[in-house]
């Protein structure tokens, strides 16, 4: 069985990030935010962060661009219109079972697993809490319906790691039922 983590930088110190890592035995993180960048924790803006990895010895790939909770294709909206302020919750925003059908997702996870096979690997965003994070809702969700082999583990800032597929949130609304009222 293969497994992948799951950490969101949320406003750690480097020095934490890389403990957390380290204490999982992470060898590569995978950083899967649309723009690697933070204006609340600078030194988790990609080329910082990639230093002090490289630093505790661990390997940095970006894949914001293909695994990001962020599309820039209005069609991967619920509202089917790009958000137009820093407001938007992207979360409950973005439709990712469209986000699912795309070829160019479903080729990212393939590298990702292929990834994870060779190394001891996690994906990272912002969010500490991955209930609260596309990297559960997205990632983690279609890896648990398409890549049973996969184990999906989130770390969390106090250290504690659970299964993906402990988190029941969904961020989708679920479908009005057809019937009567009584």
């Amino acid at each position: 069985m293969t497994t992948l983590f799951t950490i969101g930088h949320s406003r750690h110190t480097p020095e934490k990030l890389a403990h957390l890592l380290k204490e999982n035995g992470i060898q590569t993180l995978v950083d899967v935010r649309t723009s690697p960048y933070s204006r609340f924790c600078p030194w988790f803006n990609k080329d910082t962060l990639e230093f002090e990895l490289k630093r505790n010895q661990i390997a940095y790939i970006y894949s914001g661009k293909h695994l990001g909770g962020r599309p820039s294709d209005p069609s991967l909206y619920k509202s089917r219109k790009m958000p137009v302020d820093d407001e938007t919750d992207y979360l409950h925003e973005v439709d990712y079972p469209a986000i699912m059908q795309r070829s160019w997702f479903s080729e990212a996870i393939e590298a990702l697993v292929l990834q994870a096979e060779e190394t001891p690997t996690a994906i990272m965003c912002s969010e500490e809490d991955p209930a609260d994070c596309h990297r559960h809702h997205l990632i983690a969700k279609f890896l648990l319906e398409n890549y049973p082999e996969v184990e999906v583990l989130h770390i969390r800032g106090d250290g504690t790691v659970y299964a993906a597929k402990t988190i029941l949130k969904s961020v989708n609304k679920p479908e009005a039922k057809q019937g009567t009222l009584f």
